[in-house]
């Protein structure tokens, strides 16, 4: 069962760097993300891109899952639906995937909820829909 957010440890939790084994990941991550966009280009569906960029996650040794159910712990009741992020790899980073003209702030509050429903520290919200990824790449920390 996820931890509840207002336990003490995970608040404390929050104020401490960032595992330098995370971020080596997190970096592995960017990479993939560059190598589909460079393949690919801008333009296509954000599945398209999901797919491609996990191979590239599995082609640097990276586990991921796809299209992993948040429950949603309520006045001490667990809810299985409603909640889905679009990668989580290698159990400690959530990638959230677009393929879209302009960003909405609903998804950069998406994957700040995401990352404290389910007591993650590094996300990063990437669209691909974008003449240089550079600029589709934006990095969240809990």
């Amino acid at each position: 069962m996820p931890q509840r957010l207002e336990d003490p440890k995970i608040h404390k939790e929050r104020f401490k760097p960032i595992p330098e084994s995370t971020e080596k990941i997190g970096k592995l991550i960017i990479d993939s993300a560059f190598k589909v966009h460079n393949n690919l280009g801008p333009g296509l569906l954000e599945k398209i891109y999901e797919v491609c960029f996990c191979h590239e996650l599995s082609k640097r040794g990276l586990k991921y899952q796809r299209q992993v159910d948040i429950p949603i712990v309520y006045d001490d009741l667990e809810f299985k639906e409603g909640l889905r992020l679009d990668v989580l790899v290698e159990e400690c980073i959530i990638c959230e995937l677009k393929a879209i003209e302009i960003v909405n702030p609903v998804w950069e509050a998406q994957i700040i909820s995401h990352l404290k429903l389910t007591n993650k520290r590094l996300g990063y919200l990437i669209n691909f829909n974008v003449p240089k990824i550079k600029d589709g790449i934006r990095r969240f920390v809990n």
